[in-house]
C-alpha cells in the first residue's frame, strides 16, 4: 500500500536544545483541537499507532505526518512564528516541508534499515524475561517483538500482512531517558522484507521520537 507522509522541519535562529516530548507539548498545547497532534480525547489517551511523531534529529525538530496527519500538518505547519521547548523559546525562520508517498508492506525482497533513536523494545514484564536469558534466546526475543512491532504498525494502517515477516536484527543495549528514570532500550540495524518509510517509528512511544528508522 502507499502512505501519504509529510516530513517538516524546523530551523531556528539559535541551535535547539530539546527532547521529542517537548516538541510534542508545543503542538498538543498550541493545537488542542486536533486529537492527532496528541491523541487525547475527553481526557482519555487514544491507544493506537500516532499518525502524527515528534522527533528531534540533528537538533533538528522534526514532525511527521502519516495519511489523516500528514493533512493536519498541512494546516498548521506554518501558524505560529516560533516554538517554546520547556524554559527555551525558539524563533522559527524556514520550515521544510518533504511530501512523499511511500510503499509500506511486505517486500519480495530484504531492505535494510538503521534506528536514529533508539528503539524501545521492552514493557516492564518482558524485561523481567529478557533479563534472564542467554545472549541466543535474547536475540531471539528481540526479533520476534520486532516482527511484532511491524505487525502492530500494520494494524495502526489498516494493511493487512497476509505473507511471513522474515526479520535479522544486529542489535547493541542503550541507556535512554524516559519520563524521569533510565530504560534499556537498542540501538542498531535490522533487515526485513518489509517496506518502511524512513522516519516512522516502531515500538513503545513512537510519538516521543523512540525507534525512529532510516533506510541504509
Amino acid at each position: 500500500m502507499l502512505l501519504k507522509t509529510l516530513t517538516l522541519k524546523l530551523e531556528s535562529d539559535k541551535k535547539i536544545i530539546g527532547k521529542p516530548q517537548l516538541l510534542r507539548g508545543f503542538f498538543a498545547t498550541k493545537f488542542n483541537e486536533y486529537v492527532l497532534l496528541h491523541q487525547h480525547h475527553l481526557g482519555e489517551f487514544i491507544y493506537s499507532y500516532p499518525l502524527v511523531q515528534y522527533k528531534i534529529l540533528n537538533n533538528i525538530p522534526t514532525v511527521i505526518g502519516i495519511n489523516e496527519g500528514a493533512e493536519v500538518l498541512k494546516e498548521i505547519y506554518d501558524k505560529y512564528d516560533s516554538i517554546k521547548l520547556g524554559d527555551e523559546e525558539y524563533r522559527i525562520y524556514q520550515r521544510e516541508i518533504i511530501i512523499k508517498e511511500q510503499e509500506f508492506g511486505v517486500s519480495g525482497k530484504f531492505h535494510k534499515y538503521k534506528f536514529l533513536t533508539p528503539w524501545f523494545a521492552l514493557n516492564q514484564k518482558n524485561f523481567q524475561e529478557y533479563k534472564e536469558l542467554n545472549n541466543k534466546d535474547r536475540k531471539e526475543k528481540l526479533r520476534k517483538i520486532m516482527i511484532g512491532n511491524i505487525i502492530a504498525v500494520s494494524k495502526g494502517l489498516s494493511y493487512v500482512v497476509d505473507r511471513e515477516i522474515k526479520l535479522d536484527a544486529e542489535l547493541v543495549e542503550v541507556r535512554s531517558p524516559f519520563k524521569g528514570q533510565e530504560i534499556t532500550t537498542f540501538n542498531g540495524e535490522f533487515i526485513v522484507n518489509f517496506n518502511i518509510p524512513d522516519l516512522l517509528g516502531i515500538g513503545k512511544s513512537v510519538s516521543r521520537g523512540f525507534g525512529t528508522i532510516k533506510k541504509c
